[in-house]
């Protein structure tokens, strides 16, 4: 598994990482743990950690201890990677808080 580097962590890095990851919930489970650190190492992108941590979280509790259907997986792993990709940290703040909402009003099963 490929390591992140947060204190510089950039999204087009989270979604390399993403990217080479199993659909499994393992991944999901690993990468709510990646944005604690990234949240407690770049303070700066704490909201936009929370947002996307509690989106994962959302899905994890979900499946926890029950079967992940494979295409259940598939669809909310894509949908994860495309959220990823499209955020911009370096956006104004207008472009920010959109990509802040449209992270709020995700959902990974539906």
């Amino acid at each position: 598994m490929t390591e992140l580097n947060t204190p510089d962590l950039n999204t087009s890095e989270l979604h390399a990482w993403l990217s080479q990851q199993h659909h499994g919930l393992r991944t999901f489970k690993t990468f709510q743990q990646k944005l604690e650190t990234l949240s407690r190492d770049a303070p700066e992108q704490r909201a936009l950690c929370r947002l996307l941590s509690s989106l994962v979280g959302s899905y994890v509790e979900a499946f926890d201890e029950e079967p992940l259907p494979v295409a259940v997986a598939d669809r909310a792993y894509g949908r994860l990677l495309d959220l990823v990709a499209s955020i911009d940290l370096h956006a104004n703040a207008d472009r920010r808080l959109a990509d802040f909402n449209r992270i709020a009003a995700c959902d990974l099963l539906h």
